[in-house]
């Protein structure tokens, strides 16, 4: 078995309570990418769901194109909808995460980024796209991931259960309709680290910092954890392209714009 459309229509009534703390992890993302505010380049996006995080780039780099991928076409759909008043800038296809046919479109990329889903891939999988990612990006590119990262032990296993169970309910008290979406994400065993599921294939974190440094990725680190989701990634280059970054506080305001 693998993703399906009926996943794509659950995951969307789920997100804005099943994803902790998603502007946040969304902001990190766009601070993080290796461009000047106001920089012209070329982003990928690898599962770009409804096009949420897509769009916030686009919105954040004036100056920036984003190739929108992913496997469902109800996702593509809603991205192709979201993305239209962006233009030429803005371009979507199909993805399929298992094959290799579409790693020419990393060619010459300033930026992949990717929010849950390389944890579909497993670490054979996960080892060549970052190899591939390494061997094709601009000489200043970065591969950005936003995902699920594997616990290497009960106790921690136990931690991040029970934290994104916390963080759901939190988030359920925000917004209208979030209180039948936890009902979901309860019924369903959304939570992995408390209902492993074997079609889900998280690696541990250290790993895969591992697997980018021998990549060739010069800088790579984790930015971000909470809950067993964390925004990690590697970098070509030690130092910056030049120009002035995008500050975090503005990312927060464009990201959470593009999740309401």
């Amino acid at each position: 078995m693998s993703w399906t459309e009926a996943d794509s229509s659950l995951y969307r009534a789920l997100a804005a309570v099943a994803v902790p703390d998603r502007a946040e992890q969304m902001a990190v993302l766009l601070t993080l990418l290796p461009l000047a505010s106001g920089e012209a380049g070329r982003i990928v996006e690898l599962g770009c769901g409804e096009g949420r995080l897509a769009s916030a780039i686009l919105t954040a780099y004036p100056r920036v194109s984003v190739l929108a991928l992913d496997g469902s076409e109800e996702m593509r759909d809603q991205t192709r909808s979201r993305l239209r008043a962006f233009g030429e800038r803005a371009h979507d296809g199909v993805l399929d995460l298992h094959a290799d046919g579409w790693f020419g479109c990393l060619d010459g990329v300033d930026a992949v980024v990717s929010s849950l889903a390389l944890h579909h891939l497993d670490g054979d999988g996960k080892r060549q796209l970052f190899g591939e990612a390494a061997r094709r990006l601009s000489s200043h590119g970065a591969l950005l991931v936003a995902d699920l990262v594997e616990p290497k032990r009960d106790e921690a296993r136990d931690v991040f259960a029970a934290s994104w169970n916390a963080a759901a309910e939190r988030q359920s008290r925000s917004a209208p309709g979030s209180a039948e979406a936890l009902a979901r994400f309860i019924e369903t065993h959304w939570n992995i680290y408390q209902f492993p599921d074997p079609l889900e294939t998280p690696s541990p974190l250290f790993e895969q910092l591992t697997w980018l440094h021998e990549a060739g990725f010069a800088c790579v680190d984790c930015y971000w954890l909470r809950a067993g989701h964390a925004v990690y990634g590697g970098y070509r280059s030690r130092t910056r392209s030049g120009g002035t970054p995008l500050r975090f506080e503005d990312a927060l305001k464009i990201a959470k714009a593009a999740l309401a």
